[in-house]
């Protein structure tokens, strides 16, 4: 991730012993598009789900062939909260998840870093590494002991207990990755292109997409539904798209917003939280849509 100086933001954050492997390959899935307004218009091929690898591949040493395995931390440890002054970042966060629980969260760099809070641990990041193309995602395990990075080429970082299930790294795209989401049980998950095409890995089913259909502005990132039977797709102008099981409990389409959606999360009960470039969360910016009695 380059040179950093350290702020209180960044201490307990490890670097890798080694580069991890990028995993590339798995079948790719028809494209679909999630019901949270996420604009796309990739056109994919195929339908079904990526052949799963192994959840327990060996590790891969440096200068082995890629095959399987995640990549292993040299250590551990979550930055300490609170924090005081602005924190010094070599590239801007672009992504976040939160532990099972909401004890705690991680936050993810464009150029692959990791930054733990409260209770999530360090397993490893692709700061400091080469990218053939930015991070633009990234998601926890149900187990809260490992997580994903998803970059904008579709290639996929495992870290922790966080399995390869495949990815789209390596394989032509209409339009760019834009984020990921994993099923509830950590056994597959799925990458959303800004066209709204879906591609899924692992146990991780194709419920359908945008991708091929007009949309009014691109998707912006994803989420699954709690039980894993769908999800949605959300667009920058606070489009959502529900696929699955995934209801639609409203979107900001044709609202006006005073800054663009950038992503989605679901909440635990039912119903989705949107929010904007500013940051903003269940304001006039980015309203949360809930179902009826959740609070």
């Amino acid at each position: 991730m380059g040179r950093r100086t350290e702020s209180l933001l960044e201490r307990g954050v490890h670097r890798l012993s080694r580069p991890p492997v990028e995993w590339n390959g798995g079948r790719l899935l028809a494209s679909v598009v999630v019901a949270a307004g996420l604009a796309a218009t990739v056109a994919t091929t195929g339908a079904g789900t990526a052949a799963a690898a192994t959840t327990t591949p060996p590790p891969v040493e440096v200068g082995a062939p890629a095959g399987g395995g995640p990549a292993r931390p040299s250590g551990g440890g979550s930055s300490g909260l609170p924090f005081a002054g602005a924190p010094v970042l070599d590239a801007p966060v672009v992504a976040l998840a939160a532990v099972p629980g909401g004890g705690g969260y991680w936050e993810v760099a464009s150029d692959g870093g990791i930054f733990s809070f409260g209770d999530a641990q360090f397993y490893g990041s692709m700061g400091g590494h080469p990218l053939n193309q930015p991070i633009v995602g990234m998601a926890a395990t149900p187990d809260g002991r490992g997580y994903w990075e998803v970059a904008s080429d579709g290639g996929i970082f495992s870290f922790g207990d966080a399995p390869f299930y495949g990815s789209m790294g390596g394989h032509p795209l209409n339009q760019p990755i834009v984020g990921m989401a994993a099923t509830p049980d950590g056994r597959g998950y799925w990458e959303v292109a800004s066209d709204g095409g879906i591609f899924a890995f692992g146990n991780a089913q194709f419920y359908g997409s945008m991708g091929g259909h007009p949309l009014n502005q691109p998707v912006v990132g994803m989420a699954a539904a709690p039980n894993g039977g769908g999800y949605w797709e959300v667009a920058s102008d606070g489009g959502i798209f529900s696929f699955g099981d995934a209801h639609f409990y409203g979107s900001m389409g044709g609202h006006p917003l005073n800054q663009p959606i950038v992503g989605m999360a679901a909440a635990p009960g039912g119903g989705y939280w949107l929010a904007t470039s500013a940051g903003g969360v269940d304001s006039e910016d980015a309203p949360s849509f809930k179902a009826a009695g959740v609070a």
